[in-house]
């Protein structure tokens, strides 16, 4: 969730993550700390921004400990009244808040107007496909992709999974931000 300047609340509902560790190569925090990637060192329960090949930024939950380096990245969201695409990968999930590197290390509790809630009851138990994950040259083959089965706002679907019709999709409208 974001406060907008206006007082609205920009919102959506996450539906595709994928994880990193420290122990593998595609995790930034792998060869060693730098300024850069400090926040991932950090407490757990901050945002990591960092930029993707000079053009993206992207935005990871910093997760697990101190002085480890564990982070979800945020890779996809739906978004209620929206285009279900306009969020559909990291780059365009970041510029759609309007986040850049000014706001790593920023709590996820909201402490500066942009926080994360638990999802909306609406959900239920939602099925999860767990896959590998996309865009690194290294652990492709690691399992640590996941998504909303039912959502059309993926990035990229696993291989043999078809995108829902839209009669048959979760979707975030009618649902509450809060």
């Amino acid at each position: 969730m974001k406060r907008q300047p206006d007082g609205e609340l920009l919102w959506g509902v996450i539906v595709e993550t994928e994880a990193y560790s420290q122990e593998e190569p595609a995790c930034h925090g792998y060869r060693r700390r730098s300024p850069s990637n400090e926040t991932l060192f950090g407490e757990p329960g901050r945002f990591y921004v960092y930029v993707s090949y000079g053009i993206h930024h992207c935005v990871n939950v910093v997760t697990d400990r101190a002085d480890w380096a564990n982070g979800v990245l945020l890779r996809a969201v739906a978004l209620p009244g929206e285009p279900e695409r306009v969020a559909a990968g990291p780059g365009l999930l970041a510029r759609r808040f309007g986040i850049d590197r000014a706001h790593d290390s920023w709590s996820v509790c909201g402490e500066n107007g942009f926080w994360l809630a638990p999802r909306p009851s609406v959900l239920g138990q939602p099925e999860l496909v767990s896959t590998t994950r996309i865009g690194i040259a290294q652990g492709q083959d690691w399992p640590w992709r996941w998504y909303l089965k039912a959502s059309r706002s993926v990035s990229r679907r696993a291989s043999g999974d078809r995108m829902p019709t839209k009669a048959k999709a979760w979707s975030p409208e009618g649902t509450s931000a809060v």
